[in-house]
């Protein structure tokens, strides 16, 4: 099965599907509300992408620009702390429905993620996952920089650090 997949920035028509997709990707504790959702796409759309196909939204990738070199809690509530001018990148969620898991859509948000990084002349794109996903990351060029501070949603996450 071939899958014709677009890569695009969000728009806010995408909200509710955007929101579904989170529902579906995330356990209740770690998900975004759609509130902080609906926030991102305003605050940062240039940091944000969905993946569509036929038209149906798959996936997305969000995150803001900052300066520091770790993702901290606060970051994924509020948007003030997005520094347009800043010189990192962080990646909130990389998002994919199940039905189209395994089939490189999430490797190309990533790689369309760090691309636009790279084009905007930033130092480096940064995220945090659990231990499970670690190679997986590696093989986009993260480093694992060990357990973060990040206690979001209860879990263990790790700082991943992919410099450009």
């Amino acid at each position: 099965m071939s899958i014709n997949v677009k890569i695009r920035n969000v728009k806010m028509t995408d909200l509710e599907a955007v929101v579904e997709i989170e529902r579906q990707c995330f356990p209740v504790a770690e998900a975004a509300e759609r509130s902080s959702i609906k926030e991102r796409m305003a605050t940062f759309p240039e940091n944000f992408f969905v993946a569509e196909e036929s038209d149906q939204l798959i996936g997305f990738i969000n995150g803001c620009t900052t300066n520091s070199p770790v993702i901290y809690d606060e970051m994924f509530h509020d948007t003030s702390h997005h520094i347009p001018s800043g010189e990192i990148i962080a990646v909130f969620g990389l998002d994919v429905i199940e039905a189209y898991r395994r089939k490189g859509i999430a490797s190309k948000l990533m790689k369309v993620f760090i691309e636009n990084a790279r084009e905007k002349g930033k130092k480096a794109v940064i995220l945090t996952c659990k231990s499970h996903l670690l190679s997986y990351y590696e093989s986009f060029g993260f480093k694992n920089d060990g357990i973060s501070k990040s206690t979001h949603g209860g879990a263990v996450w790790y700082d991943m650090t992919c410099n450009l």
